[in-house]
């Protein structure tokens, strides 16, 4: 948690504004608390931000508290990122161990795109905690089979979905899954508690979205990244199956399907030029068996081989891996690809070796067979995290602005320096995102927040010269 919280707060301000279209948003909520509760992108609550208003709530209460400058917005998404680290190690740690809890943590804490959302002003840290502590509720439900667990994780879904909508509700399947399967209580009982759960969640969720709903057009902001004035048409069409589809209306990408800003759809994009260095180090060892479960465990039997055959599989394609994802970034520290096929090579060999290697010092002390051990258990950690590591480090060292900023260095074979996002300083040139260029001061509407502005209030309504709504034909 200490190292978690060094690399998210350690020169938190550095990115100015981050997100100003996001930041613009808090300003106004800090001013006026209608603005506040519906998530108003300006103090008159002209129009909304194209999310529900849950991560600027957090915001606001903190730039309230501290004033509106670069640190006290992102610092409620740091300790954020600090909190899912704890809450994951917690979770895995119940069933598995403390040293499968450390890994799997460090593991979520060194993913690049995990330390570049606890360092922004967007919506996406507080969803992976709301969502990171909803898992830690159904493992507590799987445990002792109590509905209050179930009720706590869909209270904390449905928060998510004030949050970022139906994204948040991608954990569901796995979740009811779950417990259904693996619950204590009987068949019946588990039903009954699964209907409780969502219950919870509806009313976690449904508050907010009802009041916004049965609330007059002419007496809230029109809701910004829809195109019919509706929290439900933003819901299932912007923020909703336009994220499956690709068709979504309004969208910073243009949102034109099939080759959007993440590059071509498929399981092979989680490893293209724009997204593998985010957060695809560790996918292929996750294939073999769970990363920090896996290990753990294949690390406690490794007196079977195959458990050891398992250890080594999972080391191997993790430096495959990293070695193809540090290739593209080939003139940034190039010392590291070596470093992490030295440290690969040597954890393999000592892996599948360990029956040779207790020969060799079954005569010496046992302090000797220790540190030999030990040294395995390193060379595999630095084989498996040094890549994402170093990449979180340059992202935490490194300014980022605008609406889809990317972690790491620049890479090539990405559509532009460095791949989508407006990312300055070293590795790259920069490619500015619309809404990207931070204000001193007042901050001022970015042009990407200015078109989301007109965009909706050009088909539906405007404001007269005395200042008053009028409708728009059509």
């Amino acid at each position: 948690m200490a190292a978690a919280a060094a690399l998210y707060l350690i020169g938190l301000g550095r990115s100015g504004w981050a997100n100003d279209f996001y930041a613009a948003a808090v300003q106004a909520g800090t001013k006026s608390w209608k603005a506040m509760f519906f998530g108003s992108f300006d103090a008159s609550s002209f129009i909304t931000v194209d999310k529900p208003p849950a991560s600027l709530w957090v915001m606001e209460i903190s730039a309230r508290i501290f004033g509106l400058n670069s640190w006290s917005l992102p610092v409620p998404q740091a300790l954020d990122g600090v909190a899912s680290v704890a809450l994951l190690y917690a979770a895995v740690k119940r069933w598995f161990g403390p040293g499968a809890g450390l890994l799997a943590g460090a593991v979520l804490a060194t993913t690049p795109v995990a330390t570049l959302m606890f360092r922004f002003n967007n919506p996406d840290a507080l969803l992976v905690l709301l969502l990171v502590a909803g898992a830690y509720a159904v493992t507590r439900a799987i445990e002792d089979g109590r509905t209050r667990w179930l009720v706590l994780a869909g209270s904390l879904v449905g928060f998510g979905f004030l949050t970022k909508m139906l994204q948040a509700l991608l954990v569901l399947p796995a979740f009811g899954i779950g417990y259904l399967v693996a619950g204590p209580p009987r068949l019946g009982r588990r039903m009954w508690q699964l209907a409780a759960g969502t219950l919870a969640m509806l009313a976690a969720a449904g508050w907010w979205i009802a009041i916004v709903a049965l609330t007059p057009a002419s007496a809230r902001p029109y809701i910004g990244g829809s195109t019919d004035n509706s929290v439900l048409g933003l819901a299932f069409g912007y923020n909703g199956l336009g994220r499956i589809t690709g068709h979504e209306t309004g969208s910073v990408g243009g949102g034109t399907g099939g080759f959007g800003w993440g590059g071509a759809t498929g399981i092979s994009r989680l490893f293209s030029a724009e997204m593998g260095g985010q957060a695809g180090w560790l996918i292929p060892a996750a294939l073999v068996a769970l990363v920090g479960i896996g290990a753990a465990t294949a690390w406690r039997e490794r007196r079977s081989w195959l458990a050891r055959g398992v250890l080594a599989a999972m080391i191997a394609v993790s430096v495959a891996c990293s070695y193809v994802l540090l290739s593209r970034s080939a003139s940034w520290y190039p010392w590291l690809r070596g470093l992490v096929v030295v440290a690969g090579l040597g954890a393999v060999i000592g892996v599948l070796a360990r029956e040779s290697l207790a020969r060799i010092t079954g005569p010496l002390s046992r302090r000797t067979a220790t540190a030999a051990t030990g040294a395995v258990a390193v060379l595999a950690l630095t084989a498996g995290l040094v890549g994402p590591a170093a990449y979180s480090v340059q992202t935490a060292a490194t300014a980022h602005t605008g609406a889809i900023p990317s972690a790491g260095p620049a890479v090539t074979a990405a559509s532009g320096p460095g791949g989508f996002g407006g990312r300055a300083g070293p590795g790259g040139a920069t490619r500015h995102v619309p809404g990207g260029q931070g204000v001193p001061g007042a901050i001022a509407p970015p042009p990407a927040a200015s078109a989301r502005v007109t965009g909706p209030l050009g088909r539906r309504s405007g404001r007269r010269s005395d200042g008053r709504r009028q409708q728009a034909p059509g």
